[in-house]
């Protein structure tokens, strides 16, 4: 294995943007292993509903005994206990869910199944046209997708309560999207460095996506700007709102918050439909799922996913017009 490899930016811009990849060798792996994935988080998922609603104890109270009620009259004058410390605090209400969203979650995961499978499909043939119709096809998708979300919980709560989006500390984003960011390019460096570039090529798949080169070589200013649109805002926003803003509360509803997190993150990752992204996504998205959970707001992991895709596309760029070898071969 060849571990003197350059790191290359442009092997993750397009998974991140939710485009198809180049899947030109009959032996490429990726499908199975994509299938796989979608498996393992279904079967994750299942396991952890049944033995939760088996096992676990009714977070409900019992009613209150007249005895109970002598007592609590007796002792109203005594100091109330401290409140919880913040890092205690569940940030992530799912109170709102009901049963009809398991009906919810298995729709987005057969979806995003479905749009992985034919988008691996779709390249298995050879090399991969992509025009302006493609791109505002998929950029249409992300936001349907993200509509049709919000319309089914918009009946049960506000949006702005739904989401946390009075968010009092959302000064925080400021130091938290860059913060989060560096990490996860640290993280994608070390991969890069430990050889994973090189073995998922040793496997027969494509490191190096269609869409790279088109955002690289295009001459054509729309196809670069729906493509630097679909990046920096349309992911940002509806990728947001569908897996941290409804897939993962909801499935904590019924799993808790570990297994939601690896859940959505599973479903995020295989959704892009590549073998090479697919683990640093996988991280990338129960990081997300994190800052979520400890923030309570969409808007910080939205503007994690805003600044990450956004430097993405922006180094792409400067590799492009300066000719950095960024995208060196081995």
């Amino acid at each position: 294995m060849n571990s003197t490899r350059n790191f290359s930016i442009g092997e993750f811009v397009a998974p991140i943007a939710g485009f198809e990849r180049d899947n030109p060798i009959m032996a490429d792996p990726t499908e199975p292993i994509i299938r796989a994935t979608f498996g393992l988080a279904l079967g994750l998922f299942s396991v952890a509903v049944v033995l939760r609603r088996n096992l676990c104890v009714p977070t409900d109270p019992p009613l209150a005994e007249p005895e109970a009620m002598v007592l609590e009259e007796e002792f109203a004058d005594l100091e109330p206990p401290p409140p919880p410390h913040p890092c205690e605090l569940d940030r992530v209400a799912t109170g709102v869910y009901q049963p009809l969203d398991l009906v919810g979650i298995g729709l987005i995961f057969a979806i995003f199944f479905a749009l992985a499978w034919s988008s691996i499909q779709a390249g298995s043939g050879g090399e991969l046209k992509i025009d302006a119709r493609d791109l505002l096809g998929t950029i249409g998708f992300q936001f349907i997708t993200a509509g049709v979300v919000t319309i089914f919980m918009v009946p049960r709560v506000h949006p702005v309560d739904w989401l946390g989006l009075r968010w009092p500390a959302w000064r925080r984003i400021f130091w938290i999207a860059p913060c989060a960011s560096i990490s996860m390019w640290i993280f994608f460096i070390g991969l890069q460095q430990l050889g994973l570039m090189d073995w998922i090529e040793s496997l027969g798949a494509e490191t190096v996506q269609d869409t790279v080169k088109l955002l690289q070589n295009s001459e054509n200013s729309m196809i670069i700007g729906l493509m630097t649109f679909a990046a920096v805002v349309a992911a940002p926003l509806c990728e947001e709102l569908i897996f941290r803003g409804y897939l993962y509360p909801a499935a904590k509803k019924f799993a808790g918050p570990w297994v939601a997190a690896i859940f959505s993150g599973l479903i995020f990752a295989a959704a892009h439909g590549s073998l090479a992204a697919l683990l640093p996504l996988f991280i990338f998205g129960c990081l997300l799922a994190f800052i979520y959970q400890k923030t309570g707001s969409l808007w910080a992991p939205i503007s994690v996913h805003f600044f990450f895709n956004g430097t993405t596309v922006l180094l792409q760029m400067i590799a492009r017009y300066y000719h950095l070898p960024l995208d060196a071969s081995p």
